[in-house]
């Protein structure tokens, strides 16, 4: 899932944006920054990344729920997928939308086997 891909570089960029000293670069890319919230008008802050980890957070309780076959794992992972994409596309996340693509359908193909 893209909790922990997308959801490990929170803290940093938290931290950084409290500090004031804008978002961290990673991997050549600016972590949370630069992205269409910013083009209209939302900057990056600790609030706006600080909910952008909660629903990281949130996918990983879901992924591990899916782990052990619950229904309600699978349920929690659909129903984020909207307001993950709200991040993705805000900061410019693409990969996250095609990850999430296949996680929805392998969650479809094995709703029979979740209890």
């Amino acid at each position: 899932m893209t909790a922990v891909g997308f959801g490990v570089f929170c803290l940093p960029a938290i931290w950084s944006l409290w500090r004031g000293n804008g978002v961290p670069t990673v991997m050549g890319f600016p972590a949370y920054g630069s992205g269409p919230f910013e083009r209209v008008g939302v900057p990056s802050t600790v609030p706006l990344v600080f909910a952008f980890m909660i629903v990281c957070i949130l996918q990983a309780v879901a992924g591990w729920l899916l782990w052990g076959g619950s229904r309600t794992g699978a349920v929690l992972a659909l129903a984020l997928i909207p307001f993950g994409a709200v991040f993705w596309w805000g900061f410019a996340l693409p990969y996250a939308v095609v990850l999430q693509v296949g996680v929805a359908a392998l969650i479809l193909l094995g709703w029979s086997s979740l209890t």
